[in-house]
């Protein structure tokens, strides 16, 4: 029986993900949204968004969590699937870093690898989650890294160059975020650039802001008349095998509370960072331990989006990182895990890939996210069907 639910989504994957007699012959640049999209459009829209970004995550890593669970993957339970491309706006290469990738989700534009927000001409461009807050919408951050963080930042900073940690953190006090769930504190308050301590200037915002070290997140009530900065690490949250287990109930809490605090709807990025990083150290221990925390993080997102009605819920990834396959020895419960020859960079590690990646949708406007298309496209799939 479980043999047949893994054909069925294959084949439901191959047949999402056909595509249109000229759809592979389309020039790059050209590709957009058309205008029977829009006639397409479902009667009801979704009023909340929540869009989850698995760094690192290409379609083997999700057959890892699959195989590893003996088949109980919540993955099964999207019935739209699609691909994205997800090239950068760069001539030199066709491969993308989460920084650009991430833009080309936020922004709905490519840009060179390391932008933040910002086009190929290194500037300001609006997000998605600031165009929701225009249109007074509630809106959140969750991840499982630093929030200054490539993917994280792409949705509220707009810098030139993802490493400028302490630069990004200080666009959280300019893009009023209602939600922020995540690691980062060293980049708040224990600066270089100046004495600034960025969380003490949220809370006399009033911001509710508050730390791991100080309450567990499941004894924590978020007051819904404050915007809430809850904090998990001084950078980078440990890796889920190593004992962090914040993502799936901090997103079932996040969403609940977006909801709450804004009855017009929401927009929520949540993000299982680090499946990114066990592709970059080539551990298949890693990524399968993320994985399989992403998964549980995707199962209480779909019974949220199930009971409300009104939710879109959209699971993607930036990138595959390392090459990663599954081989000989692998079996039900138990996957064995490669990786490709994919190191270029100058510290060794294994690098991303040029791979097409998964989409899968499940909600108002699912229907959309089927097909081959170009990652930014996302960015305006998810604007037309807020409408805005």
């Amino acid at each position: 029986m479980k043999k047949l639910l893994f054909i069925a989504f294959i084949s439901q994957f191959i047949l999402s993900c056909s595509p249109t007699k000229n759809a592979l012959i389309t020039p790059i640049s050209k590709v957009e949204v058309s205008e029977k999209s829009v006639s397409e459009m479902p009667k009801k829209r979704p009023k909340n968004i929540i869009l989850l970004i698995g760094d690192g995550m290409g379609l083997s890593q999700v057959t890892a969590s699959y195989y590893t669970q003996n088949g109980k993957s919540n993955f099964l339970q999207f019935p739209v699937v699609g691909l994205h491309i997800n090239n950068p706006a760069e001539d030199s290469t066709i491969i993308t870093d989460s920084a650009a990738g991430a833009t080309a989700f936020s922004t709905g534009e490519k840009s060179y690898n390391a932008a933040i927000g910002v086009g190929v001409d290194s500037l300001f461009r609006k997000t998605i989650l600031e165009e929701a807050e225009e249109h007074n919408l509630a809106t959140g951050l969750v991840a499982t890294c630093s929030v200054q963080h490539a993917t994280p930042a792409s949705f509220v900073a707009h810098v030139k160059k993802r490493d400028n940690f302490e630069e990004i953190a200080e666009w959280f006090l300019k893009t009023e975020v209602d939600l922020v769930i995540g690691g980062g504190i060293k980049a708040f308050k224990n600066r270089k650039k100046d004495d600034r301590d960025l969380l003490n200037e949220m809370e006399k915002k009033g911001y509710f802001v508050t730390d791991w070290t100080k309450q567990d997140l499941e004894k924590t009530t978020f007051p819904t008349d404050k915007n809430c900065v809850f904090m998990t690490a001084n950078e980078h949250p440990l890796q889920a095998n190593q004992g962090r287990d914040y993502l799936p109930l901090a997103s079932q809490k996040a969403c609940e509370f977006l909801k709450a605090k804004n009855s017009k709807g929401f927009f929520i990025m949540i993000e299982g960072s680090q499946i990114d990083w066990g592709g970059h150290a080539g551990n298949s221990d890693y990524i399968i331990g993320e994985m399989l925390d992403f998964d549980k993080t995707i199962g209480k997102v779909l019974d949220f989006a199930k009971a409300d009605g009104n939710t879109l819920v959209i699971v993607t990834a930036d990138h595959e990182t390392g090459g990663y396959a599954l081989v000989k020895g692998s079996k039900m419960g138990k996957v064995v895990g490669s990786f490709g020859d994919t190191k270029p960079d100058s510290k060794g590690s294994l690098y991303h890939t040029a791979a097409f990646i998964p989409v899968f949708a499940f909600g108002p406007g699912a229907e959309q996210f089927s097909g081959i298309y170009q990652n930014t496209d996302i960015y305006k799939k998810m604007k037309l069907l807020f409408g805005f």
